[in-house]
């Protein structure tokens, strides 16, 4: 006799992917973190991701069928690839829709980008419940942000509002910027300038000064840009997640000083609540909703992967209340 249903939320980063599966309510029943295999390149990254996800189903589902799929990922997901995506080799050529669509079939699927599903995660049960506007602000692998205003996620008319990433960081790299913001400001940048982990820096910049500087540095030109994006939106309030705010107590302080000096209105700079696994909450929010077709007025996140007969894979849109789903079945 087969289990109930459930839900399958997944996360792909540059470094790792995580896994969730849970009840249709939200409830956690087990989750998984596994290396990305980043090196390896997109389809085994992407192949890696199926088998983790079937192995915890098979595992811990006790033969409950999948009623639905979350996806959130780097860059900008559709059926036929992914934009602004070169964490991982091959990844933008990766259509990934299609091949989601082929390993999970006849299950509704939905699909978004990791930020944007963050920021939806910290709005729906986290720090930036009721914040309007609000900012989330993605350190990890990569940089990018997120815009939250009315209860809801930006997406832009690509879908790339928030990719700060690509930022020109002077007037010298006009009309072709030589280096992008996040070549300089990220983990993976952090980690190419002192050949060794973001971690491994934070860690040994109380004794070293090279790299005590060198982070100095790294939190000064973010800074510069959250200033401007501080002034440009007047959030209330600025949420941050990621690898990196494991040192935030070395980023915190120095972020906020630039913004209480700098803005003539200064947010709120918090810690996300759920700095570490916003993305994946996300890819379960969007999972619990294709399987319980709840109706949402406003569409603003998440791509719906049609089934190959035409039929809507999913409901389009997020609901950014706190009915669906409790945080303490999430967190």
């Amino acid at each position: 006799m087969s289990g109930a249903p459930v839900v399958l939320g997944l996360d792909f980063g540059g470094t790792k992917i995580a896994a969730a599966i849970c009840d249709l309510s939200g409830r956690r029943l087990a989750a998984a973190v596994v290396d990305s295999l980043a090196t390896q390149g997109a389809r085994v990254s992407f192949d890696h991701a199926v088998q983790t996800s079937r192995d915890l189903v098979a595992s811990e589902a006790a033969g409950g069928p999948i009623a639905a799929v979350g996806v959130a990922t780097f860059g900008i997901p559709s059926d036929d690839g992914v934009a602004l995506a070169p964490a991982i080799d091959g990844w933008e050529s990766l259509p990934i829709g299609r091949e989601l669509r082929a390993a999970f079939p006849d299950v509704p699927i939905r699909l978004a980008n990791d930020v944007k599903a963050a920021a939806a995660a910290e709005v729906r049960w986290g720090v930036l419940a009721n914040a309007d506007p609000a900012l989330y602000l993605n350190l990890g692998t990569g940089l990018a942000a997120a815009v939250v205003s009315g209860g809801q996620v930006l997406n832009g008319y690509h879908g790339a509002a928030g990719e700060i990433g690509y930022s020109v960081r002077d007037r010298a790299d006009l009309p072709a910027p030589r280096i992008r913001l996040e070549d300089m400001v990220s983990g993976r940048a952090l980690a190419q300038r002192a050949q060794r982990t973001a971690a491994e820096i934070f860690v040994a910049a109380a004794t070293d000064h090279d790299l005590d500087a060198l982070i100095s540095d790294f939190v000064d030109e973010l800074a510069f840009h959250v200033v401007n994006l501080a002034i440009l939106i007047d959030p209330q309030r600025i949420a941050v997640g990621g690898g990196l705010t494991r040192s935030w107590d070395r980023i915190g302080p120095r972020l906020g000083a630039a913004l209480r000096a700098a803005v003539p209105y200064p947010p709120s700079l918090v810690l996300g609540r759920f700095p570490h696994d916003a993305p994946l909450l996300g890819a379960v929010a969007l999972a619990v909703d294709a399987a319980t077709r709840t109706s949402r007025p406003q569409p603003v996140l998440g791509s719906d992967i049609p089934h190959p007969d035409g039929k809507p894979g999913s409901v389009t849109g997020v609901d950014h209340s706190r009915a669906t789903t409790s945080t303490s079945n999430l967190a």
